[in-house]
């Protein structure tokens, strides 16, 4: 298991007219050198756990618990097939961290990972598609599609700093006894909500706002 690219972006302008944020960081490439990866802070004020990476709508993005986004490459090899054979680099989801050999959308829900030598990270959720995520890929009906599939890649918090280059070695250091993985708290969250008072299984390693739903969710049926 390691890390093909580490990947940054830079603000750029939206392609929607009238989108509410007007810029994104969506757009990501490989990065040269080594990437220093830190706790950025709560989200509202937080951006990006990547010194470089831009965060620009802080207000739904970044922070803390969504500090570092990682797909699998196996996967974005999965949607060039699925995508007619289009070509999707590393990045291409506007990922961080693009793996190989790592599951990541099957990794549990506080599962985390040494990367490199220094740098651990915890699992914490799924990533919701939006509608900046859908005008980057130009896909019809991307957010249902991606949505349908459940394949999305993992949101990760910074346990311990550090710096991660491309060819780092990553591995899975602790691994939970529950069976919440990343896919399973994305369907309870959209598509799935009767699967809500399972992730609770997670606990306080679930994503605040996936939490505070599974909670929501039991206490209006108690």
């Amino acid at each position: 298991m390691k890390l093909l690219t580490v990947n940054t972006g830079r603000c750029r302008p939206t392609r929607r007219a009238g989108d509410s944020a007007g810029s994104t960081g969506i757009d990501k490439r490989p990065a040269e050198g080594p990437v220093a990866v830190q706790d950025p802070g709560p989200k509202g004020t937080g951006g990006s756990g990547l010194a470089g990476d831009a965060v620009c709508d802080l207000r739904h993005h970044g922070g803390s618990d969504q500090a570092v986004y990682a797909f699998a490459r196996e996967e974005l090899d999965g949607w060039e097939r699925e995508l007619g054979g289009r070509r999707l680099a590393n990045g291409a989801f506007g990922e961080n961290l693009t793996t190989l050999g790592l599951d990541v959308s099957a990794a549990r829900i506080g599962e985390r990972w040494r990367v490199g030598a220094d740098l651990v990270l915890e699992v914490t959720s799924g990533r919701i598609p939006c509608r900046t995520f859908a005008d980057h890929l130009g896909e019809e009906d991307w957010v249902r599609r991606f949505t349908r599939e459940a394949v999305t890649g993992a949101y990760l918090r910074v346990v311990e700093p550090g710096s991660v280059r491309s060819g780092d070695p990553v591995e899975i250091v602790r691994r939970p006894d529950h069976d919440v993985t990343v896919a399973l708290q994305f369907r309870a969250v959209t598509t799935e909500r009767t699967l809500l008072p399972r992730i609770l299984a997670a606990g306080e390693a679930l994503h605040p706002e996936a939490l505070r739903q599974a909670r929501a969710y039991v206490a209006r049926r108690s």
